[in-house]
C-alpha cells in the first residue's frame, strides 16, 4: 500500500476497512475467476510505504495500519499534518486564512501523530541521487520485504475444483 505523498483526504478509515478484511471462503462461478469473501480482502502480507509528504489523511492511514499491525511500514517518517481546517477567510488586502478546526487522537499515540508525524518500521531514505537517477530504494525494499514475508505468510488460495461434490442428476433406473 503506498501512501507516499498522500496529502490527505477523508478515505482513511475506507482504506483501513478493505484491508482489514479477512478471507472467510470463495464465491466461485462457473467460467470466472474465484472471488474472495469477504471481497477485496488482502490475500497476503501488506506492506505500507510512506514519506515526508505523507500528511493529514495519510498519516492516519499510516497510523491505523501500524495499530492494527498490519504489517511493516517502510520508508521515512510521516508529515505529522494531521489537523484539518474548515472554511477559508478572505481579509481584506485578499489573502486567505484557515482555521484548525479538528485533530486526531489515538489511543498508542495520544496526540503525538499531529506535529510529529508516524515513525516506520523500516526507514530507507531516498537520496538526491536516488531522485535524479529515478531510483525507488523505498519500493524496492518493500518488494523485498513482501516477497520474504510470502515465504512465511502464503497467499491464500481458492480451493481445488477436484474436490467439489457432483451434483448432477442420478441415472435413471433402468425401464422393464
Amino acid at each position: 500500500m503506498d501512501v507516499r505523498g498522500n496529502a490527505g483526504g477523508h478515505i482513511s478509515e475506507l482504506v483501513i476497512e478493505k484491508l482489514t478484511r479477512t478471507i472467510l471462503g470463495w464465491d466461485l462461478t462457473r467460467n470466472a475467476q474465484p472471488v474472495s469473501y469477504t471481497s477485496n480482502a488482502p490475500r497476503g502480507p501488506v506492506v505500507a510505504l510512506a514519506d515526508e509528504a505523507t500528511s493529514s489523511d495519510g498519516d492516519m492511514i499510516t497510523a491505523a495500519f501500524k495499530l492494527l499491525k498490519l504489517g511493516p511500514v517502510v520508508g521515512q517518517r510521516t508529515w505529522g499534518g494531521v489537523v484539518g481546517m474548515t472554511g477559508r477567510h478572505r481579509l481584506g488586502d485578499g489573502t486567505v486564512i484557515t482555521v484548525p478546526m479538528n485533530a486526531a487522537w489515538f489511543d498508542a499515540y495520544g496526540w503525538s501523530v499531529e506535529n510529529r508525524g508516524v515513525e516506520p518500521d523500516v526507514p530507507v531514505l531516498r537520496t538526491p541521487l536516488d531522485w535524479a537517477e529515478g531510483r525507488y530504494p523505498v519500493l524496492q525494499e518493500a518488494v523485498r520485504l513482501a516477497l520474504e514475508l510470502l515465504e512465511t505468510n502464503p497467499p491464500a488460495t481458492p480451493p481445488d475444483y477436484r474436490d467439489a461434490p457432483d451434483r448432477s442428476r442420478p441415472r435413471l433406473p433402468p425401464r422393464p
